[in-house]
């Protein structure tokens, strides 16, 4: 364990709610998108609206109003996006942070001190749609969480620089004609070293290129502990 997945893991023993805070923990269920879970084999969830029809199978089947998962799987999702496919270039199917599957106008709650370091629509098919990157600084430590898939409003007027207090509203969750063609859902990650990115950042890699984008994009629940709530309650 390295030193920033050390202090995610300090910074709260309790799990945090990253979506509306009246959304009790109970009501987040696992969700698995991988390319290995034999259910989604006739399902064709590059389809959004084939995608949201099993989500919603998933969080009735077992009571809940919050899907998600999605660290380090491998996924079918972005096969038919030119931009993950690309010629002579490794298959980016590898997924980077955790996603949190719930109603668009959901709103995404901040879960510790940061402020704006930047936004951005990346509005290309596939992509993040409207994004918010925030910084944060504790113990001596700089690093970054990026929330993709919100609405148009959540950047408009936003500055940087502008400071947020955890527990407060970031943004809601965008539709898909706003996030670009995905079933409404947060991209929640966290990210040591920006790279110079503005807005954005990846959030797919390749197989290949896994190693170095593991070390500097921990697994999110270090920090939320969803995953441990969940498989105690």
């Amino acid at each position: 364990m390295n030193e920033l997945e050390r202090l995610l893991l300090s910074y709260s023993e309790q799990p945090i709610c990253i979506l509306d805070s009246t959304i009790s923990i109970d009501k987040y269920i696992p969700l698995d998108l991988s390319k290995d879970n034999k259910e989604l084999v006739d399902v064709d969830i590059t389809n959004h609206i084939t995608c949201q029809s099993y989500i919603d199978k998933v969080l009735q089947k077992e009571n809940g109003q919050i899907a998600y998962g999605g660290y380090l799987e491998e996924r079918n999702l972005y096969s038919d996006k030119v931009g993950f496919t690309p010629l002579n270039k490794p298959k980016r199917n590898t997924h980077l942070g955790t996603d949190f599957w719930c109603k668009a106008g959901t709103k995404v709650i901040v879960p510790l001190d940061g402020k704006v370091h930047s936004f951005k629509n990346n509005s290309s098919i596939g992509d993040y749609g409207p994004t918010i990157v925030l910084e944060h600084f504790f113990n001596n430590i700089t690093f970054y969480t990026l929330y993709g898939h919100l609405t148009l409003d959540a950047i408009s007027g936003l500055v940087k620089g502008k400071s947020f207090s955890a527990g407060d509203t970031l943004a809601k969750l965008g539709t898909p004609d706003i996030n670009v063609n995905y079933a409404p859902h947060l991209h929640f990650q966290i990210i040591k070293d920006l790279e110079g990115n503005e807005g954005d950042y990846p959030g797919v890699c390749a197989k290949e290129d896994l190693p170095f984008y593991k070390a500097n994009c921990p697994d999110p629940d270090f920090l939320l502990k969803v995953t441990q709530a969940v498989k105690f309650r």
